[in-house]
């Protein structure tokens, strides 16, 4: 099993920036890919950026794409997720996910980020 736990979320004005970290625990997330989700009062679950578990693929969404950066550390079992540039819009719950499978699907509690002046 995998265990995530986020933090680094918190209060920032537009244009600021945060730093998100999801620590795993209970095995190497070598072989996972890692994704960071993020969901909004009255909004669907969406993607945010994938990490693949080869090579360095990575998957954005338009809406975060050159403002976000997505970025592993397998050594230290922990996924990132820089946020640049940030708007109100981004505004949500951001989860860490660590998915080997479809029937290896783990979730973090989440940390709420909120761009607001």
């Amino acid at each position: 099993q995998v265990q995530l736990v986020e933090s680094g979320g918190g209060l920032v004005q537009p244009g600021g920036s945060l730093r998100l970290s999801c620590v795993a625990s209970g095995v190497s997330i070598r072989t996972y890919d890692m994704s960071w989700y993020r969901q909004a009062p009255g909004k669907e679950r969406e993607l945010v950026a994938r990490s693949w578990s080869y090579g360095s693929r990575r998957t954005y969404a338009d809406s975060t794409k050159g403002r976000f950066t997505i970025s592993r550390d397998n050594a230290k079992n922990t996924v990132y997720l820089q946020m640049n540039s940030l708007k109100p819009d981004d505004t949500a719950v951001y989860y860490c996910q660590a998915r080997g499978g479809r029937s290896d699907e783990s979730w973090g509690q989440g940390t709420q980020v909120t761009v607001s002046s």
